[in-house]
């Protein structure tokens, strides 16, 4: 059953869907929360200037920040649209 699984192509329901931008919107308020105050400015000049060269959407950018002894680690992974062929 398991292997006939693995070519069956789930697609993600609407309530799987919705969950993950939840997910994301806590994250980012947590991240505003707990980041420095200059971070959401950051993170929305960034993503003009992502935008000025690829049409993606908030759910697509995912900013981390983390504070460390010594230095902080600011992490951007942007899912960047397929090209069309």
């Amino acid at each position: 059953m398991g292997w006939f699984n693995y070519f069956k192509q789930s697609k993600p329901t609407s309530a799987k869907v919705a969950k993950e931008r939840l997910q994301i919107v806590i994250a980012h308020e947590r991240l505003d929360r707990n980041g420095p105050e200059y971070l959401p400015q950051l993170r929305r000049d960034i993503m003009e200037v992502i935008r000025k060269y690829v049409p993606i959407s908030d759910e697509q950018v995912n900013v981390q920040f983390e504070k460390g002894a010594d230095f902080d680690v600011l992490e951007l992974n942007i899912a960047l649209p397929e090209r069309d062929h």
